[in-house]
């Protein structure tokens, strides 16, 4: 195990995909798998029997988990020559989401937890865990991956963004240089996402939005992520240290609004955190530009290059307009920027999610919208996609050519 790498959090998978004697309870009602040697090679040969999770990663707001118990032994134990290994599972509401040729991941942990990891066919979630993993092909029978020994990637931006997705809290390494920085936060609440994105770019160096747009950019958000955890987690852990009561009794529901409040900053922060640096950027490379200045049916693009007056000016050559929406992950919202800014055909994107599935590039290529992303993501991204990507850099190129 390599702190700062995979190998970190799992050792092994067994990937495959389900067939429908697996999956069709109309067919079998096993709910077992043959103990392929793959799998061999994850559990070992002795008899294990315990608790496990399982996970159904089905996109925004669609994925949940639950416990499960799994039971992998040799059902000819006693046969003084054959083996016959079986991974037992019990009913639950993950598996039962199962289709034919959905993508199932039997994960295990360093500490000897096994995730159970069920994934969409054709889905982003699928790009992107086999691309975490270091898989290019999967079939209907279990194919093995190590990690620490084969494909260890660091913990960079787009591995740690999979594994939250997994639902994995990443470790921080530097906590105490971190706390150096939030001192003047420590005893307060939440600065705005400006101060905040502004602390993060001050606190990094070895950076330059002007040679190096997009590796500084990913570094400035990779501050501003992990400051902001570090800050959460004092605030937090300071209320729940006071606990939740009202006259004696526990208070439900204040802890619920707590929550929710929690959850919900840590979905608008990033959006503007990344409109914050982008801006920052584009302000390094003298470019003009309005933000979120307001168009047609009251719709707002989040940057309009060259201004928003010659957007507005019908005389204007509209092959001199551009439009960049950005989503800090696109998921099935990206169709919402094809309704801004009506003048413009060929609108762009920019995002920080890795590994979008072939489908939806392609539907994105039909609607004349293109992708961009910082050149290091790009990897996560098949070599038919990688080829139509843009980087940061190359649409900086182009503002600034039809400026």
């Amino acid at each position: 195990m390599q702190r700062g790498f995979l190998s970190q959090y799992f050792e092994g998978v067994a990937i495959k995909r389900l067939s429908a004697v697996e999956v069709n309870t109309s067919v079998s009602n096993q709910h077992e798998f043959n103990g392929s040697k793959p799998l061999r090679n994850l559990f070992g040969d002795d008899r294990i029997s315990h608790e496990a999770r399982f996970l159904w990663l089905a996109g925004e707001n669609e994925g949940f988990s639950c416990e499960g118990h799994l039971t992998w032994y040799d059902a000819r134990e006693n046969h003084p020559t054959r083996t016959e290994y079986r991974l037992y599972f019990k009913s639950n509401d993950v598996m039962d989401q199962a289709r034919e040729a959905d993508m199932l991941i039997v994960a295990k942990r360093p500490d000897g937890e096994i995730y159970m990891i069920l994934v969409p066919s054709g889905s982003t979630l699928e790009s992107q865990l086999l691309w975490l993993f270091g898989v290019d092909q999967v079939g209907f029978n279990f194919n093995f991956q190590a990690i620490e020994d084969g494909h260890d990637p660091e913990v960079d931006f787009a591995v740690r963004y999979i594994l939250e997705e997994m639902g994995i809290v990443i470790e921080e390494h530097d906590s105490d240089y971190l706390d150096a920085i939030l001192v003047p936060f420590l005893d307060g609440g939440f600065p705005s996402t400006s101060v905040f994105s502004d602390l993060a770019r001050r606190t990094i160096r070895d950076v330059s939005p002007y040679e190096e747009p997009d590796q500084t950019l990913l570094k400035w958000i990779e501050q501003e992520e992990k400051l902001f955890k570090r800050l959460e987690h004092h605030i937090v852990a300071k209320r729940l240290e006071t606990g939740f009561h009202d006259d004696g009794n526990t208070d439900v529901e204040g802890f619920i609004q707590f929550s929710l409040s929690v959850h919900n900053r840590r979905k608008s922060r990033v959006g503007y955190a990344l409109e914050n640096h982008l801006e920052e950027i584009f302000k390094a490379h003298n470019l003009t530009y309005s933000r979120t200045a307001v168009t047609e049916n009251k719709s707002k693009p989040d940057f309009l290059f060259p201004h928003i007056n010659n957007y507005r000016d019908m005389t204007f050559p509209e092959s001199r307009l551009t439009m960049l929406g950005v989503k800090s992950t696109c998921k099935d919202r990206w169709r919402q920027v094809l309704a801004e800014a009506n003048r413009i055909n060929n609108k762009h994107l920019f995002t920080l999610e890795p590994g979008i599935s072939e489908n939806q590039t392609d539907e994105m290529q039909a609607n004349h919208l293109q992708l961009v992303l910082p050149k290091r993501l790009h990897d996560t991204y098949k070599p038919r996609q990688q080829s139509w990507l843009m980087d940061l850099s190359s649409f900086i190129q182009l503002a600034k050519e039809r400026q």
